[in-house]
């Protein structure tokens, strides 16, 4: 699957299931044969602003004329090691050799260093796909582009600080829309990127990737979501105080009234 990746998108993350072998019938019953391991399943992040690439795994052309800010995948993957290429304008000419464990989802981004002018790198990053309550989300921000170490504020706070190029840090959120903004580590004016209004629904984690370099004006964020199991907490509707009535005779003044 290849998706232009907005902070609104959503590729569902899955697993493949274990196949299982049926014994045969017979006087002897032949034994069964063991369980195959889950796949992984690998995203592949396209965040080098003004390229076009092609990617191949382990030799085998995926997409071609992949742009900026695309997520391709997820693709299920054997547990082991893989080979992802990555070949584009100006001599862009990338392998990654890349480890999947059986039922693990992961991203794996092509992106710029923190270097002007520096050729492209490959980071690795693992979905955070824990089970979460209602009413949250989690956020996982990954610093992908060519500035310096920076702080992520949400909501006018700063949650992820000093966070350097290919470093990465998550978070879980009440769901809904957050404001997000990029600065430079340790000052709250002039933003590298944003503010930007982003929603995260519940019970889903969103991974923020920001790109680009602020002084040709190519920074952005790419973003995709997945959904992510309850872990069984429920919101709370009511509080139960008790109906014993061991407090029947106490009586209640409000703060400041006379005492009875």
């Amino acid at each position: 699957m290849r998706v232009s990746a907005s902070l609104t998108a959503c590729a569902v993350l899955t697993l493949l299931p274990a196949a299982a072998a049926v014994s045969a019938t017979g006087s002897a019953p032949s034994s069964p044969s063991a369980p195959a391991a889950a796949a992984g399943q690998v995203a592949i992040v396209q965040a080098v602003p003004g390229a076009s690439v092609e990617v191949a795994i382990d030799g085998e052309l995926v997409e071609s004329g992949v742009a900026a800010g695309e997520v391709l995948g997820p693709y299920p993957l054997s547990p082991g090691n893989h080979q992802v290429d990555f070949t584009g304008p100006d001599g862009l000419d990338e392998a990654s050799t890349l480890e999947v464990a059986a039922g693990t989802n992961q991203d794996l981004v092509l992106h710029l260093p923190a270097t002007v002018d520096g050729e492209a790198v490959v980071s690795t990053y693992q979905t955070p796909a824990e089970p979460i309550g209602p009413g949250k989300a989690r956020v996982l921000v990954a610093h992908t582009a060519t500035v310096a170490p920076a702080d992520v504020r949400v909501d006018g706070t700063v949650v992820f600080s000093n966070i350097a190029n290919g470093e990465f840090a998550t978070a879980d959120v009440p769901a809904g829309e957050h404001v997000v903004a990029l600065l430079p580590t340790g000052q709250d004016t002039d933003p590298i990127l944003g503010p930007l209004t982003v929603t995260l629904a519940s019970r889903t984690v969103t991974m923020v990737y920001a790109i680009g370099n602020p002084d040709d004006g190519s920074m952005s964020l790419v973003s995709h979501a997945a959904a992510l199991a309850p872990d069984g907490s429920v919101v709370p509707t009511k509080i139960d105080t008790g109906s014993a009535g061991l407090a029947a005779d106490i009586r209640v003044t409000p703060f400041g009234g006379p005492l009875s």
